[in-house]
């Protein structure tokens, strides 16, 4: 169905090639991958077969057979790769946040409008089946007016002080981390499932580890510890965990624990939403359940089962009921929705599709609000 579409990975940490798989099990072309020097570009492109291992950006620019770009680098890039990327008439899938400052998001937002293409940011999390059919289920008004929603999202892989990634340096990856890297998932999520504004916000947030043990050599993104190597200490400026209050503009509120210390948790999302008729809950941990709650007779749990759900949430499903899908899934379908779009064809899914660049932008600016009301220690309104 895409094999006519090519395209260009550029980033080839922990995400790049995630991108990669999905793109190849939708039936994409993934040309050649792109990574912070000539010799990583050549190993990754070795280690996934893809053709060629890019020797810097400027080369995928001037590429005319890609299509569209994937950008999977360090969160500094993103503005000038997208930028780059839109005025050489190539279509972008960029990895979150969509830039570092609500300016240059609302910049690009201007230019991919005026540009034609068409231009996502990769929050996945949207397409677990179970959120999908929970998108519908509010929309459709079953579970009424919604009065509260509650949720976290935890991870443990910076626990110790001698847990290192480049995340943890705001010159990186900005002066948010914890918050930016996973919290922005739960609040576009929530947003996607609910179409509810945030209208305020209240943030206190933590820096477990004051200084942390920088390896003399970069690791990366949940690597596992195999050897003892050099290391410095260094300050960290960015939080490691942090709870958050939302007013929503139709009064309901909304709590959020986020954090990247808490042993145990690998990487768990889940949220409760609470409303006049029902309530929904789901948990990445059971990725596969949407708990339905009720007040006069038993709670339901439906099971993922294209059978069992709304018409649109069975179009992102590819397997029959008792057959899991789970975090490699959601990027497949994801990448279904934006190449779809690409070629303009009728989406059977009506209104459950990809984040735009609106969205991003909407995060981007709801992350600097968070990041005001933790340092004045008051509530921020958008």
């Amino acid at each position: 169905m895409y094999s006519n579409i090519k395209v260009a990975v550029a980033g080839t940490g922990f995400i790049g090639p995630v991108h990669v798989e999905g793109l190849r099990r939708l039936g994409v072309q993934v040309k050649g991958i792109l990574g912070s020097s000539l010799e990583k570009s050549l190993k990754a492109a070795k280690h996934l077969g893809l053709d060629m291992g890019y020797a810097a950006y400027e080369d995928i620019l001037e590429d005319r057979e890609i299509s569209a770009i994937h950008i999977a680098a360090p969160n500094v890039t993103h503005y000038e790769m997208v930028t780059q990327a839109l005025k050489a008439g190539k279509h972008v899938m960029c990895e979150k946040p969509l830039a570092m400052t609500s300016k240059q998001t609302e910049e690009l937002v201007q230019l991919a409008r005026s540009s034609g293409l068409v231009a996502a940011v990769t929050y996945n999390v949207r397409f677990y089946p179970m959120n999908l059919e929970a998108q519908i289920r509010v929309k459709d008004g079953d579970i009424g007016r919604i009065f509260s929603i509650s949720g976290s999202y935890v991870q443990d892989w910076l626990l110790y002080e001698d847990d290192y990634n480049w995340r943890v340096s705001a010159k990186k990856g900005g002066a948010l981390r914890a918050v930016a890297d996973i919290g922005t998932h739960w609040m576009d999520l929530i947003y996607s499932i609910t179409g509810l504004e945030v209208e305020a916000v209240f943030a206190n947030l933590n820096t477990v580890h004051k200084q942390r043990k920088k390896p003399l050599g970069e690791i990366e993104t949940f690597s596992s510890k195999t050897q003892e190597v050099a290391t410095e200490d260094i300050d960290i400026d960015t939080e490691d965990c942090g709870s958050i209050l939302f007013r929503y503009t139709n009064g309901a509120q909304g709590t959020l624990w986020v954090s990247q210390v808490t042993a145990g948790f690998k990487n768990r999302i889940r949220y409760e939403i609470a409303g006049s008729k029902k309530s929904l809950s789901w948990d990445s941990d059971r990725a596969n359940q949407l708990h339905i709650g009720h007040r006069e007779h038993s709670n339901e749990i439906l099971e993922k089962d294209p059978a069992l759900v709304a018409v649109p949430t069975a179009s992102f499903i590819d397997y029959p009921g008792g057959h899991s899908e789970g975090f490699p899934d959601t990027f497949k379908q994801c990448f279904r929705a934006f190449y779809n779009a690409i070629l303009n064809r009728e989406n059977i899914s009506g209104r459950l599709s990809f984040a735009s660049f609106e969205d991003g932008h909407k995060e981007v600016r709801l992350c600097e609000a968070i990041l005001e009301s933790h340092h004045t220690e008051r509530w921020i309104h958008l």
